[in-house]
């Protein structure tokens, strides 16, 4: 199984990768410490032969110290770590921030993983109420602490050279018109995504149940209206299966082109409980097949957030539950 990225690439071209745009610049990131490069010479398309990369997420190591989870997983064989800005873990309020970046963007590269950052912390800007404020709060003093939040979390990825910062649009505490909500996410939007195009940071939207974007359909709408080269796909496989929104191999081939990162856990339908594999209702074979089918290249995380009294064994029995399932030809 080929979850540990490869180092060796000495010399990138810029230039448009397959698939979507914003893929094409997650791609590029990705590209530069796996496996192989073919250069067409004297063009600036790239032509790129590397394997989708097994990863797993911080907030299900919510017990441990950053640095010894990127340890711990690292040990395992993960290539790469989905890292959720929280209070204990690369706080971006804090005033040491940069100084705890650069010392696990150190760590990263001695361990040759990938990372992603992902902003879904449950009581980072509010103690008492979870994943509150929101882009969609009822006053801008609320939007733009969310958007001062998302805007470190961009500038974090960039030091940490992170392959995406991932988000969603959260779910409004006072009720109001859909049409002016739907607004309010657009704006906000709007200001992340020209604050990440001073990094060129891709941002992958992720569709989550019980919020204002939970279905693809809604999340089509707004890649629609957004219409913008660095926003992509985050897709929660067990989300959409606990929806029952449609075929998901049909979604992972419709938007394969923007596909920028995977959380994957198993789920049952009708209950947002993220769950081992094998205590749901997922063909894991299925879906793992699917990706590869598509070309996927980047990473794929698990995502247990309720799992971190047990996280090490929680995480070694996850490696190799997929590890049975990966392609054989991703290597």
């Amino acid at each position: 199984m080929a979850a540990l990225p490869h180092r060796g690439v000495s010399e990138l071209r810029r230039g448009p990768g397959p698939g979507g745009a914003a893929r094409s610049v997650a791609w590029f990131r990705i590209i530069e410490q796996n496996s192989s490069v073919a250069w067409d010479a004297g063009a600036t398309v790239y032509c790129i032969a590397v394997a989708m990369i097994l990863g797993y997420e911080t907030s299900g190591f919510a017990y441990h110290a950053l640095e010894d989870a990127i340890r711990v997983l690292a040990e395992i064989g993960y290539g790469s770590v989905a890292i959720t800005l929280d209070g204990h873990h690369l706080n971006p309020f804090d005033d040491g921030w940069p100084y705890r970046v650069k010392r696990v963007a150190t760590l990263l590269r001695a361990h040759g993983l990938r990372c992603t950052v992902e902003t879904g912390a449950r009581f980072i800007l509010d103690a008492r109420r979870k994943h509150q404020p929101t882009l969609l709060s009822e006053t801008s003093e609320k939007r733009e602490r969310r958007i001062e939040y998302l805007f470190r979390s961009i500038d974090i990825a960039a030091e940490l050279d992170a392959d995406c910062v991932s988000l969603w649009s959260g779910a409004p505490e006072v009720s109001a018109a859909s049409a002016d909500l739907f607004q309010r996410l657009c704006d906000g939007l709007g200001f992340v995504l020209e604050h990440a195009e001073r990094h060129r940071m891709p941002v992958g939207f992720e569709p989550e149940p019980g919020m204002l974007i939970e279905t693809m359909e809604q999340f089509e709408r707004l890649h629609r209206t957004m219409s913008h080269s660095l926003l992509g796909l985050t897709l929660d496989v067990g989300h959409v299966h606990c929806l029952d929104d449609g075929d998901l191999l049909d979604h992972l081939r419709q938007w394969q082109g923007e596909l920028l990162n995977v959380h994957l856990e198993d789920m049952r339908r009708g209950i947002h409980e993220h769950l081992f594999f094998g205590e749901g209702e997922m063909n894991f074979t299925e879906i793992i097949n699917c990706l590869s089918a598509i070309t996927y290249r980047g990473p794929v995380h698990v995502e247990l957030s309720r799992h971190s009294h047990d996280a090490v064994n929680v995480a070694r029995r996850a490696y190799e539950f997929l590890e049975a399932l990966w392609p054989k030809n991703e290597t």
